[in-house]
This record gives structure tokens, C-alpha cells and sequence, in this order.
């Protein structure tokens, strides 16, 4: 009868068509994702975000030991070490600046800025990849980076640092999807998952030495939710995105802005401002543009 019931759900499931299904998992990541930041957010009250990615990165590690286990040494052979050294310091320096930022902005602010990323990919398709931008990408570029000038607000004292930070960490997480990108061509997934997660938690143990604050049971218990969500994020784009049309997929990814919005005022007391709002509407509107027009180049 249990049996039955599962079969039941299964085929109920897959009846469904593919946008439904794509949204749902792309839903489901977007709610995934706050939860983790938040107890990124909750966490680094008390502990130094170096500690946090350490021990988020031994537990990932240790998730992909029977993978590396199974294909070792396969795993490790590669023909491009510095790229991939490379693409492991720039999420260095992205998770540090991205965390710290996390701890100290409101939650839907860090959140919004983090949108900029698709903003900065735009630059660096040009830079590095030589792409042709047409005036109406231009446009939304700039209308999106108007938007980060409208939630950060700076002033004659200057921009608030850790805003600065989340801006600095979404353009360094282009700039690590660029990278990932020309790795795909030659490296197997493996290798690519296996030299980031040895690299990240050599590189992590060191100041986490100097560092360290014993950690209570409820954070190490945080972190591993922190570690395994990352992972379920993943997971539920790649399916998301494996269900459905990339048109209907994108838009949901900026429903986290009412996630982070929601847990923040319940969680935090936060409330985001007006600014946050327009600034946000701004960013997700232009970066939606950019992706409909990227759409409609490569079809």
C-alpha cells in the first residue's frame, strides 16, 4: 500500500509539465538559499566568517570523499592547475567578502546586491570574451548599476563598507563562473569539484588556527545545514533549470529577495527600506532584459 501511494506521487509528479516542475525546484532552491545565508547570518554573530567557510568546507569535503575516493587518483589530473588555482583564490576572496557582508547587511539588502552579479557578467563577457553588446544591453547595465547606487545610498562620508563588500563578492562570483566555464571544455565535473574543495579547506585551516572560537553544538549543527543546503541549492537549479525553458526559470530566481525580506523581519527584526525596493526592481528588471536578449542571440 506504501509502495502504491509512492508510485502514486511519483507519477503525479512527472504528469506535471516541465515549467511547473522547473518552478518548483527553482522555488524550493530560492527558499533553501535564505535559509542558508540566514544561518550564515545567524552564526557569524558569535563566530569569525573564516571559521564558518572552514567548517563549511571540511563537512563538503568530507560529502565528497566516497566521489574522490572512487576516483582517485583520476580525480586530480589536469593539464590547467593555475586556472584552477585561480578560480579557487577568486571564491576565496568572493566567500570571505560575501559572508562578511551577509553578517552585517539586512538580509534582503545583501540579497539584492547579490543580483549585481548578472550585471557584472555582462562587463566581463566583453573583457574576457571578447562578446558583442548591443546598446540595449548597455542600457540595462547601467540602469542595473543605478540600482546598486540606489540600496547602498552613498554619501558625502562615503559608501557603507560592507556594501561595498557584497558588491565586490557579486563581481567575483562572475568572474568565478567565467572561469568555471572555460574549465568545463577540457576538466571532468570531478576534477572541477575536487580541486575547489581540497584547495578552499587547505587555505581556510590556516587562519582559522589563529582565529578560533570553540564552536557550540548548535552552530557545528548550523554549519552542516549550511553545507548540506549549499549542496540542495545546486541541485535544485540544475534541475530547475534541466525542467524548464529558461524564459519561464530566470524570474524566479529573484523570488529569494521576498524570502530574504520575510525571514529577515521574522528572524532579525529587519525591515527593508523603500530604496532597497526600487534598487532591487531595478536590478531584476535589467537583469531579466539581459537575459531575454542573451535568449534571443543564441536561438
Amino acid at each position: 500500500m506504501k509502495n502504491k501511494h509512492i508510485r502514486h506521487i511519483i507519477a503525479s509528479w512527472e504528469s506535471l509539465p516541465g515549467n511547473a516542475r522547473g518552478s518548483i525546484w527553482l522555488l524550493s532552491g530560492g527558499l533553501f538559499a535564505t535559509v542558508m545565508v540566514t544561518g550564515i547570518k545567524f552564526t557569524g554573530q558569535r563566530l569569525p566568517v573564516l571559521e564558518i567557510l572552514f567548517l563549511r568546507q571540511m563537512f563538503l569535503f568530507f560529502m565528497l570523499t566516497p566521489i574522490l575516493t572512487k576516483e582517485f587518483p583520476g580525480a586530480f589530473r589536469t593539464k590547467r592547475l593555475k586556472l584552477h588555482l585561480a578560480r579557487c583564490a577568486v571564491s576565496i576572496v568572493a566567500m570571505v567578502t560575501g559572508f562578511t557582508a551577509i553578517v552585517h547587511l539586512p538580509l534582503a539588502e545583501a540579497t539584492a546586491i547579490s543580483f549585481s552579479r548578472a550585471l557584472f557578467a555582462t562587463l566581463l563577457a566583453v573583457i574576457v570574451l571578447k562578446e558583442l553588446v548591443g546598446i540595449g544591453r548597455w542600457g540595462a547595465t547601467i540602469i542595473g548599476f543605478i540600482g546598486v547606487l540606489i540600496i547602498v545610498q552613498p554619501t558625502s562620508d562615503g559608501i557603507n563598507a560592507y556594501a561595498l563588500l557584497a558588491i565586490f563578492s557579486a563581481a567575483l562570483v562572475s568572474c568565478n563562473l567565467i572561469m568555471t566555464k572555460k574549465l568545463t571544455t577540457t576538466e571532468s565535473p570531478t576534477t572541477i569539484m575536487a580541486y575547489h574543495a581540497g584547495v578552499l579547506t587547505l587555505a581556510y585551516a590556516g587562519p582559522c588556527w589563529w582565529l578560533w572560537i570553540e564552536p557550540t553544538l548548535f552552530e557545528i549543527f548550523l554549519i552542516i545545514c549550511i553545507a548540506v543546503l549549499m549542496s540542495a541549492v545546486q541541485y535544485c537549479i540544475i534541475r530547475g533549470y534541466r525542467d524548464a525553458e529558461a524564459s519561464a526559470a530566470q524570474p524566479l530566481e529573484y523570488v529569494r529577495l521576498l524570502y530574504a525580506a520575510v525571514i529577515g523581519f521574522l528572524i532579525f527584526a529587519e525591515v527593508p527600506t523603500t530604496w532597497t525596493w526600487i534598487g532591487a526592481s531595478l536590478i531584476i528588471a535589467s537583469s531579466l532584459y539581459t537575459v531575454k536578449r542573451n535568449t534571443m542571440n543564441n536561438s
